[in-house]
């Protein structure tokens, strides 16, 4: 969401109210507004206020915030000075002193390992129509009412297309019995969210739910023997980033959905994981011992989530309960990895939820050996520095490239080799694979099965010895100057299918956000030349997530 369109929104809504129009009438007024301005086409603005319209009219009803204020909150400080109650607040962390930070070292050889697959941003699109039109001018394309495509201009892909698309059926089935010829090479899965397709101004509860069941289902059946780890995306939900905290109860009440992920997620989770899924969407489980995995819910962090502006302070209380878990593992000397959607550095991340986030991974450095996102479509990660000096990097977040193509990508999964299942293991990750479905060569054959291939492997492709925070650090220096290594890194991040060269502001604009572990911070960039906070705010969202 732009500032513009937020304030826009905003103030139109609260001018009508203080008029005494209706719900009803306002949504008629946006309406019109969306169409006359040609924000979206006549079919998508008449859904999207209608499927928007409850949640964001009773948000706005109850606040006596100035847009300024609201889309402060929502789009960030270069767009208005946000309300400080809601914006600004801290979580308690355990009077246990940090322990002394043991320097990291490799595992000797020989030593286990284990291979995990991540499968994020899968977006299925069942109504997808190979031939259709992929220009339809709309947030989502492909489909047999777009019509067919103007004369000249080639159709949808038979197995997807870079354009607006999302995955076909029969390209997912592909890809999971691919997966099923090569699963003695992972042990189990971690697949962090958004199942739906971008079809966002259509989309319903019972839809949602649906889909939810039947991927389950689908998963189920390809990997029987396979534990598989879910983390909530944010498209889950209906009107899409529509996650009510808990002290909403009714009608408007996220019961409907969380009740739904226990009855899914059940298929690999024990029962003990329940309330806190039912509480929030969040869970904890120790598959292994002296090993934990932590799924978080980070749409309490989504700042399209307009419930938030109710009270976004830690909601559901999930970040408290994340200081707790963490302290618990780190008493039982566990190591533990944690899993979710939005990354918690990307613009997307509200900034108090972000900095609270950013000071549990620095007391707890030591105990948090992993952490993986999805989101952005895109392949890349963040780095954690210590709060003191913001120079020693600590931490590392992993955001996997997604499985859809949307947009202007190639379709992709990644492997992760990690320390293993042995006494003394660090858990730490030891080398990732991550394979692409090029849909250029796949379309061009549509009668053969699509051929996933090992698009690259950190280490080989990056000359990396190990991949320790220091390690990624260091290699964002070596990207300053070296332009070869660069060019290499944005090919990957668009999964080989960049067709721009990484000029000066996209490098600035790539190596922030790698740098970035932290929401809305442009002090962790300031050695790349980046000064003020409109520069931060430009360059961290020139790449839109998802």
């Amino acid at each position: 969401m732009t500032c513009i369109l937020c304030k826009g929104i905003v103030y139109l809504v609260q001018t009508q109210a203080a008029k005494g129009s209706t719900k009803e009438e306002i949504a008629k007024i946006i309406t019109k507004v969306c169409i006359f301005f040609r924000i979206e086409d006549e079919r998508v603005c008449i859904g999207i206020v209608s499927v928007f319209q409850d949640e964001v009219l009773t948000v706005l009803d109850d606040l006596a915030l100035s847009p300024e204020e609201v889309c402060g909150v929502l789009v960030g400080k270069d767009c208005g000075i946000p309300y400080n109650p809601l914006n600004s607040w801290n979580i308690s962390l355990p009077n246990t002193p940090k322990p002394p930070v043991v320097p990291h070292t490799l595992p000797k050889p020989g030593s286990p390992s284990v291979r995990v697959l991540h499968l994020t941003d899968i977006h299925l699109d069942k109504v997808y129509q190979p031939g259709s039109n992929a220009v339809c001018n709309e947030p989502l394309c492909c489909h047999v009412d777009d019509g067919l495509p103007a004369p000249g201009t080639p159709g949808a892909g038979h197995y997807g297309d870079y354009r607006s698309c999302d995955t076909p059926p029969w390209t997912l089935e592909g890809l999971f019995s691919h997966l099923v010829s090569k699963q003695e090479q992972f042990d189990y899965i971690i697949w962090t969210g958004d199942l739906p397709s971008h079809t966002v101004w259509n989309q319903t509860r019972a839809g949602q739910t649906s889909l939810l069941t039947s991927l389950t289902d689908l998963l189920v059946k390809y990997f029987p023997n396979k534990r598989i780890f879910p983390a909530l995306g944010n498209h889950e939900s209906a009107p899409v980033n529509s996650f009510p905290p808990n002290f909403v109860t009714g009608n408007q009440s996220i019961s409907w959905l969380y009740d739904s992920l226990v009855e899914s997620w059940k298929a690999w989770l024990p029962e003990e994981t329940y309330s806190t899924i039912k509480q929030g969407a969040f869970y904890t489980i120790s598959p292994f011992p002296g090993f934990r995995i932590i799924s978080l819910n980070m749409n309490d962090c989504n700042n399209q989530n307009w419930w938030l502006l109710l009270n976004t302070t830690d909601p559901n209380g999930q970040l408290e309960w994340l200081a707790q878990t963490l302290q618990f593992a780190e008493d039982k000397k566990e190591k533990v990895h944690i899993i979710g959607h939005i990354p918690p550095g990307v613009s997307d991340c509200l900034e108090a939820w972000s900095y609270n986030y950013y000071m549990l991974i620095d007391r707890y450095e030591s105990t948090v050996t992993g952490q993986f996102f999805g989101h952005t479509h895109f392949d890349h990660f963040e780095i954690f520095y210590d709060q003191a000096t913001l120079k020693r990097p600590t931490n590392v977040a992993y955001i996997s490239p997604s499985v859809t193509p949307f947009s202007d990508l190639n379709m992709g999964y990644r492997i992760f080799i990690i320390d293993g299942n042995y006494t003394g293991s660090s858990w730490e990750v030891l080398d990732h694979a991550t394979f692409i479905l090029n849909l250029t060569a796949a379309n061009a054959q549509p009668l053969a099965n699509p051929e996933w291939q090992l698009e690259y492997t950190a280490k080989a492709a990056y000359s990396m010895k190990s991949l320790f925070p220091e390690d990624w650090d260091n290699l964002i220096t070596k990207m300053k100057n070296n332009d070869t290594l660069l060019q290499t890194f944005n090919r990957y991040y668009y999964k080989s299918h960049a067709e721009d060269r990484c000029d000066d502001t996209c490098r600035k604009s790539l190596l922030c956000g790698l740098k970035s572990g932290r929401s809305h911070s442009p002090e962790l960039c300031s050695d790349l030349g980046i000064s003020s906070l409109q520069e931060f705010q430009y360059l961290t969202t020139l790449k839109k997530v998802c």
